[in-house]
Order: structure tokens, then sequence, then C-alpha cells
């Protein structure tokens, strides 16, 4: 059976969990968030992150409504597949990646198997994939420190994770979400696109988008608002034409143009 993530997740998304008008603000400091601390904004950097009509909840509900069923399109049976997935995902699609680790699991399952092979070795069942290359040494590294430091598991602490050849944040954070249900926002070019169009970032970078998203979306919800932004990001608010005229968040997106087709 593929593990699609969803154990840990809060459950169905239920109408009272989805913060209405008015009820989004927070005081600054540190929010405990377990695992993958994030810092919080203060109250003076709060303003700018308000869409129009401070519509973060109408916004969440209509995500909800139009992407019900969006989850990680990488397919994978453990936690230590999905680290080695979202690896090979860098500059490549998740449908090329699910083709490459379809044949790549079957022969090296886990940390143990994958440790033994010299990074000439993997390269060939990976080729398909973007600077394969790097990415076979940074496996092969990985796959190494987990069988000797970790008896082969997979941490689930980020900071444990960022240690790991290949390992950003963005990496660790899909990591800690979907195999350990441990609320985080991933932040990819999707995530980064549709968060600013919709006022809910304005950050430059991937570590402040998502701080400041972390700041405005109540943490219970980061999980299915990650997978949200990025459906929303793949099938309606395109990089170059977002499809303005049809998008379903129109309403309450500072950025809508309705002219766009």
């Amino acid at each position: 059976m593929v593990y699609d993530g969803t154990k840990g997740r809060e459950g169905a998304l239920k109408e009272n969990q989805i913060p209405q008008h008015g009820m989004i603000r927070q005081e600054g400091g540190r929010e405990d968030t377990g695992k993958g601390e994030v810092q919080l904004l203060g109250a003076g950097d709060r303003a700018h992150l308000q869409p129009e009509g401070d519509s973060v909840g109408e916004i969440l509900r209509l995500l909800a409504e139009y992407y019900p069923e969006a989850k990680t399109a990488l397919r994978y049976d453990t936690p230590f597949q999905l680290l080695v997935a979202t690896i090979l995902s860098a500059q490549c699609t998740d449908r090329r990646v699910n083709n490459i680790t379809a044949g790549l699991f079957k022969r090296f399952p886990d940390a143990f198997s994958l440790a033994k092979l010299e990074p000439a070795e993997l390269e060939q069942h990976i080729k398909g994939c973007g600077l394969f290359r790097a990415k076979s040494k940074y496996i092969i590294a990985t796959s190494r420190i987990l069988v000797e430091k970790y008896g082969g598991r997979v941490p689930d602490r980020m900071e444990e994770l960022v240690e790991l050849p290949g390992v950003g944040r963005k990496t660790a954070n899909v990591v800690l979400a979907n195999a350990f249900g441990i609320p985080a926002m991933a932040v990819d070019t999707h995530v980064q696109r549709v968060s600013r169009r919709l006022g809910l970032s304005r950050g430059e970078n991937p570590k402040v988008t998502e701080r400041e998203i972390c700041q405005v979306i109540p943490r219970s919800m980061w999980i299915l608002a990650h997978h949200w932004l990025i459906a929303h990001g793949r099938q309606v608010c395109h990089a170059r034409r977002p499809a303005c005229v049809v998008c379903p968040l129109a309403g309450v997106c500072p950025s809508r143009r309705l002219e766009t087709v």
C-alpha cells in the first residue's frame, strides 16, 4: 500500500477549524510549535500580511472546498522513501520521480540497501532525473548516516534532518508533515508564488515566507494548507498566466486580474 502521508493529520477539516474574519491576529513572540519551531513575527510586522477584508479564513475555506483531496503527489511506503523521493524531486517533476522510484524502491527499499551502493551504481537507476550525479551522492551519504547514526530510521526533528546531505529546510518540512504528521509548512515555488498573490506573505525567500504563512494560518492547518496552495498553484494560479477569471478565490485575492484568461 502506498503511504499517502495522511497518518497523524488533524483529521477531516471542520468548519469551526477555519478562523473567521478578524480571528487570525496573534500576539508576537515565539509560538511553541514542537519539532521544527518557527519564529513568529512581532506586532509591528503583521499589518501587511492581511489580505483584503481580513479574509484568511475565507481563503482557507475556499481552498478546502475546491481541493479536498489535495496531498503530496510523491509515492512512497516509508519515511525513508519519502525522504529519497523528495531529494530527487529538486528540479524534477513529481511524475518523473514516481516513475524512477517505482523501480528503485523495489530493489532498494530502505537505507540499509542503498547504503551498500556506490554513487556511480545509484546513478544508473536515477539518471532520468535532473542533477542525478549530485543527488546520487547525497542519497548514498544520507543512507549511510541513517544506518550508522539512527539504525536506518529517519529522524523526526528538523535540526537532525537538515544535517543530512542534500536535505534543506523544505525537504525536512515535507518529511515532517507527510511522513510523521508534524505540523510544518514546506515552501516550494507554488507556495511562494500563491501565498504572495493571496497576501498571506510578502517574503522574498522561502524561510521568510514560511515564517509569515505560519503567522497567519493556524498551526493545526499547516499541512493541509501546504497541499491546498500547491494544488491551486498547479491548477489555477500559474506562474506566467494565472487564470484569475475562473479562480474560485478571485473575490478575496488582492492580486486578482480579472482580465487574465
